[in-house]
């Protein structure tokens, strides 16, 4: 899988994290490191090498939901989904998008390769 294909396949893991949260303004609290640690269930999932999502994938998304309140935390998640998507390989953009539901995570929009981080 070329790179940017990687980037966008796991850009569309953190979109439905980066539309889902809270509106609200304040300086971003949220690290890479947690974005990445709080995801890092869902690769196997993602990847097509586990045919159910964890409990572990579903508590990240839901954790990171919880931590991301603020307009500056979610648009820090959305960077952070970025820089980290060169590493990883075969993510599948279908299944990506059906996880959030399959975990009861409400996603009041369409996972899109086309999110804007700075909106």
């Amino acid at each position: 899988m070329a790179a940017s294909s990687k980037a966008t396949a796991f850009l569309a893991l953190g979109a439905f994290v980066v539309v889902l949260m809270a509106a609200g303004e304040a300086s971003a609290a949220v690290t890479c490191g947690q974005v990445g640690s709080s995801l890092a269930p869902c690769i196997p999932y993602a990847t097509g090498k586990s045919a159910t999502l964890s409990q572990g994938c579903c508590s990240g998304m839901k954790s990171l939901n919880a931590m991301a309140r603020t307009s500056a935390d979610r648009q820090a998640v959305c960077r952070c989904l970025k820089s980290l998507a060169g590493s990883v390989k075969s993510v599948d953009l279908g299944v990506v998008a059906g996880a959030p539901a399959k975990c009861g995570v409400s996603v009041p929009f369409p996972i899109s390769m086309s999110t804007d981080c700075n909106k």
